[in-house]
């Protein structure tokens, strides 16, 4: 599977493992991410209509040192897959989303016919942070998180998505969970956050079952206690949009 990913460093949280999930269950899955940290959809579509050569190519979770715009990458091969979402402290305003949406959709399409269009949906900031309550003005998460869900829900339905990516739904239960899901009240924390998120895009994507995964090779350590929420975080999560897609 051709995974491609346009986003900024919401993207790269979740697709750091997502290859590694899949090579350990002997699976060929390749995942590349067009990074611009803090990146709307409005910087998107600009730099689509200037085919501007401003993505950081991530491969594997990995920095390649190379720079391409997203036509380059659209037609650098034949892509199964490609993801599309907001910018974090955007995510919960639809109105921000759009013509912008709907111009890369349309652009995804025309130039990458067969491949499944996803919608990321993005999470919210930690519980009592700065960045929730008093730029964002939240009182929970789960305040900013039922905003987030109802617009990406809106996004997905305006450009007929194939699925949403439920990333937001997942953190949520980690969160739930009692665990420190963040890693600065906004990023995900770099080792179980985003094994959480990795195994989210895997089980929607692939349709498999990530309850007995057995990757743990994180670039922080968790305990098998913690892995296993993040294993039922995200198949909770996963199973819960596919009733809904």
């Amino acid at each position: 599977m051709n995974v491609l990913a346009i986003g900024n460093s919401f993207s790269q949280d979740a697709t750091r493992y997502l290859r590694q999930i899949a090579e350990a269950r002997g699976e060929y899955m390749r995942v590349v991410n067009l990074y611009i940290g803090g990146c709307p959809l409005y910087r998107h579509y600009n730099n689509l209509l200037h085919d501007a050569r401003a993505y950081s190519l991530e491969y594997g979770g990995e920095t390649t040192g190379f720079y391409v715009s997203i036509r380059q990458a659209l037609r650098a091969r034949k892509w199964d897959v490609i993801t599309l979402q907001q910018v974090s402290h955007k995510s919960p305003r639809y109105e921000t989303y759009q013509p912008y949406l709907d111009v890369l959709a349309a652009e995804c399409r025309r130039l990458c016919p067969d491949a499944k269009l996803y919608i990321h949906q993005t999470w919210p900031y930690e519980d009592g942070s700065k960045r929730l309550c008093e730029e964002m003005g939240y009182k929970t998460s789960d305040d900013m998180f039922s905003d987030i869900k109802d617009a990406y829900g809106k996004a997905a339905e305006a450009v007929c998505a194939d699925g949403i990516i439920p990333s937001g739904r997942a953190m949520q239960l980690l969160i739930k969970s009692g665990l420190t899901a963040h890693r600065d009240t906004f990023h995900a924390n770099l080792g179980f956050g985003r094994y959480t998120l990795g195994l989210t895009w895997y089980a929607t994507l692939t349709g498999n079952d990530v309850s007995g995964d057995k990757y743990c090779a994180l670039d922080e350590p968790a305990d098998e206690k913690t892995l296993e929420i993040c294993r039922k975080a995200a198949q909770t999560a996963a199973d819960e949009y596919k009733k809904n897609n």
